[in-house]
């Protein structure tokens, strides 16, 4: 199972895109709601979560996603399930997929970009990995992207790594 994290604020086609394309690759994958299921994005959508931060197990998972969008990835960033996600995948070896603001906000202080290259929208690097400014970048089971220009190549770098 992916997991694709929503918290209010985030960056819509860094969700939908990666969503829609895994699920038609015949990957199984399920939104996450940060503060319940009702969530909504950074230019006025709003979405129903698949279940709300509560409700969720990764014990199942295969990969987790972090869109961006502000005030989303801060929102990601504290939030106690989110940061149990990373954790879990961390030590799990899970895929992890952040993008946009994701890499430098959420992923910053969790050692998923340790020695690690990645990329992330212009102005939010972390002197943490080897940061390439790439529009993509896989570095093993650590999946990064710049920005929404870059959502479908980011999904299906997700792709490739999950099938």
């Amino acid at each position: 199972m992916v997991y694709i994290f929503l918290a209010n604020g985030f960056e819509e086609m860094e969700a939908v895109i990666p969503f829609d394309l895994m699920k038609r690759a015949g990957i199984a994958v399920k939104t996450v709601g940060i503060g319940g299921k009702s969530v909504k994005g950074a230019h006025g959508l709003s979405v129903t979560a698949d279940m709300a931060e509560n409700e969720v197990s990764f014990d199942d998972a295969e990969a987790i996603v972090l869109p961006g969008g502000m005030p989303g990835a801060s929102n990601l960033k504290n939030s106690e399930t989110v940061n149990n996600a990373i954790t879990f995948a961390l030590h799990n070896d899970i895929v992890i997929g952040a993008i946009c603001a994701s890499p430098g906000v959420v992923l910053s202080g969790t050692g998923a970009l340790n020695g690690k290259k990645y990329t992330c929208f212009p102005g939010f690097e972390v002197n943490e990995g080897n940061y390439t400014a790439a529009k993509t970048e896989a570095d093993g089971k650590l999946i990064t992207a710049n920005g929404p220009e870059a959502a479908a190549d980011f999904a299906n770098a997700l792709i490739s790594v999950l099938i």
